[in-house]
């Protein structure tokens, strides 16, 4: 028996699996396949980008031996850049919305990033995570802002390696591609990918309420609507990641439709999910009814419920929000 070892936390990141989502498959007669990303080393479909961005920063000599790498980010990528500069000797500051779970918070802290809780505030806010992390990088010597919405590292990593995992793990037979955006990575860089090899693939956002891209792919303008309890995912702003992207069409998705459908693949299918996977499968479970069976659909599980038990998974925060 073939035996593989990785070389460190970095060699182990991607080439995840897909999992058939065995309940809404067997219920839509189509074929929904969820891309494992909660298997990588540091937990999330981020640890993708993560990598990317410290690496390129490094070719272009922006990142030295002892350098800080700086970045505003709702919890993932913060982890998976945490683990990196770990990994590869760097310190990391992450400024993070203090309405983050404290589970990913906590998590930082224990990798031993700084930690930096600021108020969640819009993009326009010069109190904005993003913006403050900017800000940051600009006042520290030696240090790099990692930028990950409108860094194309990002998109990148997801063009050079998820898209065509999916392509080989499907032979070539993936019909539809759905993801939420929070950055715009995964959901562009996968689908130019799946594209370019078939023009006939289906690149469909899935989007909660708070998020002006739904109104974007379906009218051209950002409007918002409404808000969602989930974490990471929503935008409204089109982020350079999401420049040129395909989207072929778009799907809202509320919060209770979210709880729902991560309650029925934790019960039926024992998988414990993160409320972006929640948005995920429940526009997968919707684009399979409207096409009909014998498709192929494949969308991302990016992260695992342990991060969001003291939220979307606690009864007391659900009663909360009446989503109980």
């Amino acid at each position: 028996m073939k035996k593989t070892i990785n070389n460190g936390f970095e060699d182990s990141i991607g080439n995840t699996p897909l999992i058939r989502i065995n309940s809404l498959s067997d219920e839509t007669g189509c074929e929904i396949l969820g891309k494992a990303e909660f298997m990588n080393p540091g937990g999330s479909v981020k640890d993708r980008a993560a990598l990317y961005i410290i690496k390129d920063a490094e070719k272009e000599g922006r990142l030295k031996p002892g350098g800080i790498v700086i970045e505003g980010t709702a919890g993932n990528t913060g982890i998976g850049l945490t683990h990196i500069c770990n990994a590869r000797g760097y310190k990391s500051v992450i400024v993070i919305p203090e309405t983050q779970s404290k589970e990913k918070i906590e998590t930082l802290r224990t990798l031993g990033a700084e930690v930096i809780l600021v108020p969640a505030v819009p993009y326009a806010d010069p109190g904005n995570y993003v913006r403050v992390s900017e800000r940051l990088a600009n006042e520290t010597p030696n240090s790099v802002w990692a930028n990950q919405f409108d860094n194309l590292s990002n998109r990148n990593a997801h063009f050079e390696t998820t898209g065509p995992e999916i392509w080989e793990d499907t032979a070539g037979s993936v019909d539809v591609w759905v993801a939420s955006l929070g950055t715009g990575g995964t959901f562009a860089g996968t689908g130019m990918y799946l594209k370019s090899k078939n023009q006939n693939v289906q690149c469909i956002v899935a989007d909660p309420f708070g998020s002006g891209i739904y109104s974007y792919v379906k009218s051209g303008k950002i409007s918002i609507e409404g808000s969602s309890i989930t974490e990471g995912i929503g935008q409204g702003r089109i982020t350079k990641n999401m420049e040129g992207m395909p989207a072929d069409d778009a799907i809202r998705i509320d919060d209770k439709e979210c709880i729902r459908i991560l309650n029925l693949v934790l019960k039926k299918d024992g998988l414990f999910m993160g409320g972006s996977v929640g948005i995920n499968l429940a526009a997968s479970y919707q684009v399979a009814k409207q096409l009909g069976k014998g498709h192929t659909i494949v969308t991302v599980l990016c992260d695992s419920g342990s991060k969001y038990q003291s939220k979307i998974y606690n009864p007391e925060f659900l009663k909360s929000k009446g989503l109980l």
